[in-house]
């Protein structure tokens, strides 16, 4: 069944080029017959400016999706196959400006591997970055689509930019391989229940790592609210961070390792980056949370009607507690700002 799909893809495929060629000389025909009636040399000349733009339209597509020729991981270091590969990446890394030995000539194993120190540095520091805004387009926007949406184009956006820090020429095909890859490594793309333990714990340890209820206003009462929207964003930092971190590990890498030492690694290294950018979002978050309830609470007491003439005992109270309470968050609100 697998064969007879190719076969009638391929066949299809080969007849939609063949009418397209058909239709593109029929019509460059055609126009060269009509610039051949204003000058006889016009039709062509055209001809000639026509194929020669399609060649070099051909060419350029070509070389767009094209995938460059790479050698073969070495499978240990002292190897023939690692001198070629060494070379291979030093002629494809870009050199970066802190290199101690950035204009040597010969570029041998070991100035390969302390550029590639400086660039993971670089990549560990976008993905961070990123990871971190993640982490409020996780909280504020869990189950929507917008929120699905710039999720994905951030955890894209990490691996393009891994992606170009280590290379100098760009390959869509290339990324789009290195793409599916990481996603491939992430969890749930390929369920295991036994790998979600491993997952979970640095999200549920970061997630849980402060006093949130001494945090807030109305204590635990506002606890489990504030809970979800940081697990929320713990998670999307965690899915981040982690494909950041197994993107430049692939990106780096100078021998054969298995596939789950890598991930078993980044899940490592992603766990510890995801407690830093927790530490910094925590104070952010609970302050934009605390100002966002006392304002909401002072708008709910405004829609309580003022006593009136003639109004009964219950609206009196109703109406001065009201106003109690608006006084008491108006003065902590004040306090609040002259302590920040």
């Amino acid at each position: 069944m697998k064969r007879k799909a190719y076969s009638f893809l391929y066949t299809a495929l080969l007849a939609v080029i063949l009418l397209l060629i058909v239709f593109i000389v029929n019509q460059l025909h055609t126009a060269a017959k009509l610039l051949d009636s204003f000058h006889p040399y016009a039709g062509m000349v055209f001809l000639i400016f026509s194929a020669a733009l399609l060649f070099a339209a051909l060419f350029t597509t070509i070389r767009f999706f094209s995938i460059p020729k790479v050698p073969l991981l070495p499978e240990h270091e002292n190897t023939r196959e690692m001198e070629i590969y060494t070379g291979y990446m030093a002629g494809r890394l870009p050199v970066h400006s802190m290199h101690p030995d950035a204009s040597k000539q010969q570029k041998d194993q070991r100035w390969v591997r302390t550029n590639l120190k400086f660039l993971e540095v670089d990549s560990l520091n976008i993905t961070k970055q990123i990871a971190t805004k993640n982490f409020f387009v996780g909280a504020f926007a869990q189950n929507t689509s917008y929120g699905t949406t710039t999720s994905l184009m951030n955890n894209i956006k990490v691996i393009w930019n891994i992606y170009t820090i280590h290379n100098r020429e760009q390959h869509l095909r290339e990324f789009i391989k290195l793409v599916r890859s990481v996603y491939e490594s992430l969890p749930l793309s390929d369920f295991r229940k036994e790998e979600l333990p491993a997952h979970i714990k640095p999200i549920i340890q970061a997630s849980f790592s402060n006093t949130l209820s001494s945090l807030l206003p109305g204590g635990n009462l506002l606890t489990p609210f504030f809970l979800n929207l940081f697990l929320a964003g713990s998670t999307n930092t965690y899915l981040t961070c982690l494909a950041g971190i197994i993107a430049t590990h692939q990106c780096q890498a100078m021998t054969e390792k298995d596939k789950k030492e890598i991930i078993q690694q980044s899940m490592f290294e992603a766990s510890f980056m995801l407690k830093e950018i927790v530490k910094e979002c925590n104070p952010i978050l609970s302050v934009t949370i605390s100002k966002a309830v006392k304002n909401a609470g002072m708008d709910s007491l405004d829609t309580i009607q003022q006593p009136s003439t003639g109004g009964g005992i219950t609206q009196d109270i109703v109406s001065h507690l009201a106003s109690s309470l608006k006084q008491i968050i108006r003065e902590n609100i004040s306090t609040k700002q002259s302590e920040e």
